[in-house]
């Protein structure tokens, strides 16, 4: 190294290489490019299976319509038809609606086509040999059984966020990834947007001097308006199997305060604001800061429901010093909680803003602040005098050709994915990680290698949960 170096140009390709191995991960081929039950052809189209055809299950099959490279064939979901019209995706999903869809999509081209459509993806993924890979859109506590399965079957899997229902699964299904080289992706799509990249090449440029600090937000939340489960045992819908729902949970009668929506309020089932919201939110920090394990974390509301996640929780993580980065604390808030504004910004400027609507990052430095919108939105810098003077640096980093093409690139032995399982997982364990704190009571000294908080043996029953018999992970 010349001794001419700059401390700014050490950090900057200290940042910009830790980001860079984030962006490619893997540097050995996985084994399917060398052929076998992974190999996809460059030449041949991906055959995609979707796994849970509700409403982000079908705003997936509609973002794979657009890709060439693609074509889904199969689909599996317990629900036969749901009303999604009382909720953001409005419409109708399930089995016979989303194959519909596909079917009459894919007609255009290829008269006739037709999609196979099951209730048990498991039967699916039996019956069905020419599926290359699936996509999974289930709800939270199913991600890491069905992502497991297909990977041990040799499927590339594209998995929603989070990418587990606990950090304990969160470990396995990175392990199973590695293990059998599939590509993967998880599907946090700012990840693959410009605005994540602009962020790390400004923070490793030095815009703002070191950062010590980071705030993010959503106000996400409130699906369930009261505590402990809900009263009264009214008939299962038609078409529907609730038992495979269910899945790795223990039993429990139906009820439609569960699906086919509001399960991200129940802890069973989701993992509250914080799960839906901090893989898109959180995704900056972790990405451009290079953070690893947290050594301690700490988190708060109101009140903690055994049953039914916080509408209103504050997350403290703090990050010890990582090569010659200096510590750096990170506060989550959602349920409509956020940060101050710092001094001097002008909130009631619109080119001052903080974040973006009700979700965002901020970024504090010595020198001024980074702020961007949710889903790693296009940064900005603060104050404006800083936005007006600073020059902004060349691009480093590797683009992204789109969030699920990237993923498709990979299933044929491409570049992996910039969110692939191996980088989702560290992002994932730390968001996860506010649940475990906030469930346990207390704050958490976490030992991160080791999978352990040392001061609070409590807290391992929400690091690995427990499992009805033939639901295992093994």
């Amino acid at each position: 190294m010349n001794k001419k170096q700059t401390t700014k140009e050490v950090n900057r390709r200290q940042f910009l290489g830790a980001a860079a191995a984030a962006a490619a991960a893997f540097t050995i081929l996985p084994r399917h490019v060398l052929g076998g039950p992974k190999f996809v052809a460059p030449s041949e189209k991906v055959n995609v299976a979707i796994i849970g055809a509700g409403g982000q299950g079908r705003t997936n099959a509609q973002n794979l319509f657009n890709e060439d490279a693609a074509q889904i064939i199969a689909l599996a979901d317990p629900a036969e038809q749901t009303d999604l019209g009382r909720f953001y995706y409005g419409g109708l999903g399930g089995r016979k609606p989303v194959k519909a869809e596909i079917e009459k999509h894919y007609s255009k081209k290829t008269p006739n086509f037709r999609c196979k459509d099951y209730v048990d993806f498991r039967e699916m993924l039996d019956k069905e040999k020419s599926i290359d890979a699936i996509l999974c859109a289930t709800p939270d506590h199913l991600h890491a059984f069905v992502a497991i399965t297909a990977m041990k079957m040799g499927k590339h899997v594209y998995c929603e966020k989070p990418l587990a229902h606990n950090i304990w699964e969160v470990r396995q299904v990175a392990k199973v990834a590695k293990e059998t080289g599939v590509a993967t992706q998880m599907g946090n799509q700012g990840h693959s947007q410009e605005g994540l990249r602009l962020t790390a090449e400004w923070i490793a440029d030095g815009a703002i001097g070191t950062v010590k600090e980071v705030h993010v937000w959503s106000d996400t939340g409130r699906w369930v308006d009261h505590f402990g489960r809900p009263a009264g045992t009214p008939p299962v819908p038609a078409g529907f199997n609730w038992d495979l729902w269910l899945g790795p949970r223990e039993s429990r009668p139906y009820n439609p305060e569960y699906a086919p929506y509001n399960w991200r309020g129940w802890w069973a089932f989701g993992t509250g604001a914080i799960g839906d919201m901090a893989c898109h939110n959180m995704d900056p920090a972790v990405f451009a800061l290079n953070l690893q394990h947290p050594t301690a974390v700490e988190s708060y509301s109101t009140i903690v429901d055994a049953e039914v996640v916080s509408n209103g929780s504050i997350c403290y993580y703090r990050f010890g010093q990582r090569l010659n980065l200096p510590p750096v604390t990170l506060t989550w808030y959602d349920g409509g909680l956020r940060p101050r504004t710092p001094d001097g910004i002008d909130p009631d400027d619109a080119k001052q803003r903080i974040g973006e609507g009700g979700n965002g990052i901020l970024f504090i430095g010595e020198k001024g602040y980074i702020t961007g919108g949710g889903w790693a939105g296009m940064p900005h810098l603060l104050p404006l005098s800083l936005h007006r003077e600073y020059k902004r640096p060349g691009k480093t980093l590797p683009r992204s050709k789109g969030h699920h093409t990237d993923w498709l690139i990979a299933c044929k032995g491409g570049t992996p994915a910039s969110g692939n399982f191996e980088y989702s997982a560290k992002l994932t364990e730390i968001v996860l990680l506010g649940n475990v704190a906030l469930r346990t009571g207390k704050p958490l000294v976490w030992d991160g290698p080791n999978m352990k908080a040392t001061n609070a043996p409590e807290a391992d029953k929400f690091i690995k949960e427990t499992y009805r018999k033939g639901w295992e992970i093994i």
